[in-house]
């Protein structure tokens, strides 16, 4: 075992949420700060009105997370970072759309009432002792659940289905929130934590963050 494999897996539970949480906030405010260049430069008008640049980002950035989340043991420390980071980035370019859709001051508040129940439910799955394990299983069927309603809808355009996904988006990820946290919250004490798993966490943890806060958005946003 090389020196940087012991390191790796040297991390206490303190340190382990320390980078998650870290490398989740950096991440965010990679986006916010890409989404408001997006803005001003106007680059925003391409990405929304032109669908094989909108559509090739967003499959840009399904690819980095199915790297991420799949092949995170093969790549270097700083190649997952540098993945994890380009993902937020790209992810800006595709938000900035929000802002042509909503005011800013809505999306202000809205982002304040998302970080008040992801706060609230990350401390929620992190001191409770109920197993949140089989959570899990439902989550993913949920996924599923919430992309095949939402492609349908496109076509149907129904307000009614509209909400259904909106309200069991808001449930689904802040569920999932507590079930990410508590999950980190048990690699690390069974002695699994590294920086790869730390980039791992920050990515679930930074996914339910924005997944809860475009449902929420949806809810109590004004649009222009």
């Amino acid at each position: 075992m090389n020196q940087e494999q012991v390191v790796a897996n040297d991390l206490s539970e303190q340190e382990l949420f320390s980078k998650v949480f870290g490398w989740m906030a950096l991440a965010l405010g990679i986006t916010a700060v890409v989404s408001m260049l997006t803005i001003k430069s106007g680059l925003v008008r391409p990405i929304v009105t032109n669908p094989f640049i909108f559509f090739g980002l967003m499959i840009g950035e399904l690819i980095m997370v199915v790297i991420l989340s799949g092949k995170i043991q093969k790549l270097s420390l700083s190649a997952a970072q540098l993945i994890f980071f380009a993902y937020a980035a790209l992810n800006g370019l595709t938000f900035s759309a929000i802002f042509l859709a909503y005011t800013s001051t809505s999306i202000v508040s809205t982002f304040a009432i998302a970080a008040g129940i992801f706060s609230f439910m990350a401390v929620y799955g992190y001191q409770t002792e109920q197993d949140l394990t089989s959570f899990g299983s439902y989550a993913l069927m949920g996924i599923v659940g919430l992309i095949i309603a939402s492609i349908v809808n496109i076509f149907l355009h129904s307000s009614m289905l509209y909400w259904i996904i909106t309200y069991g988006g808001v449930i689904l990820f802040t569920g999932l929130t507590a079930y990410d946290t508590q999950k980190i919250k048990n690699l690390a004490q069974s002695s699994r934590a590294s920086d790869k798993i730390a980039v791992l966490g920050a990515l679930s943890l930074y996914l339910d963050f924005i997944n809860l806060f475009i449902y929420l958005l949806r809810i109590f946003g004004k649009k222009k």
